[in-house]
């Protein structure tokens, strides 16, 4: 499986107007031109990311896909390798299901094979879906999927602009938001996750961000015994699904 790229200003230019769904557009700083200028309008109508970056980061991306002879013209943009869907699609499918919505949020998560893992747990055990940022994320990459073991093309994916958004939304629409965090929390066997829940996992190491801590509204931990501090992003999210996975099963 191979990321597909598009490279030059008219054939990007091209693609927005046809409707290819671009993950994102990679555009050299202070480039100017009526075309630039035309994918700025088109990209920001369809909600596409524009990054504005050196030009040693598009000739890396050509140079890994072996097509440094290729004139970018300073812009370069990624095919979406999956469809993207919204949080009311996740919610309809869990209803569609007969199921309470169980929804894995992801805070600043960058790292692809974190993100592949987390998937793949994810869809074996049961989670209606996976909440992004368009920004700040890591990409859905062929890495991605790999590690993801393919999980990542069958697990409805929600790409929001912003996470507190994503949060004040479902709770607007009643479902309990849980941040997997350390410290001074419910243990993740203390928390009823038969009822409609979201579980928001922050980046490895740092966390849930502060402001977005703010909005949930509780906090779960995994209990420890050893002497390791932490655990992994990806196998803690495996531990909350499974535990999500067994009372579900219970209770049915």
């Amino acid at each position: 499986m191979e990321q597909q790229i598009i490279i030059g200003r008219k054939p990007v230019l091209d693609g927005l107007q046809q409707g290819i769904k671009f993950d994102k557009i990679l555009i050299v700083k202070n480039s100017i031109g009526e075309e630039i200028e035309r994918i700025n309008i088109f990209a920001k109508e369809k909600k596409v990311p524009i990054q504005l970056v050196p030009k040693e980061k598009i000739d890396d991306i050509l140079y890994k896909n072996k097509l440094v002879e290729s004139n970018h013209q300073g812009v370069v943009a990624v095919v979406q390798m999956i469809e993207y869907v919204s949080i009311d699609d996740i919610i309809r499918s869990a209803e569609e299901k007969e199921e309470a919505p169980f929804i894995l949020i992801l805070d600043s998560i960058t790292d692809v094979h974190n993100f592949g893992a987390i998937a793949r747990s994810a869809e074996s055990l049961g989670a209606h879906g996976v909440i992004i940022q368009q920004s700040g994320s890591a990409p859905i990459n062929p890495i991605a999927v790999k590690v993801s073991a393919g999980a990542l093309l069958n697990i409805p994916v929600c790409r929001e602009q912003s996470i507190i958004t994503a949060i004040k939304y479902l709770r607007a629409h009643g479902i309990k938001i849980w941040g997997a965090d350390v410290g001074e929390s419910t243990q993740v066997n203390q928390v009823d996750f038969s009822i409609p829940t979201a579980i928001v996992l922050g980046a490895e190491g740092e966390g849930i961000t502060p402001i977005i801590k703010k909005f949930c509204d509780g906090l779960i931990a995994i209990p420890m015994v050893g002497k390791t501090e932490s655990l992994n992003v990806s196998v803690s999210a495996g531990i909350i699904l499974y535990e999500a996975l067994r009372q579900r099963k219970l209770n049915k």
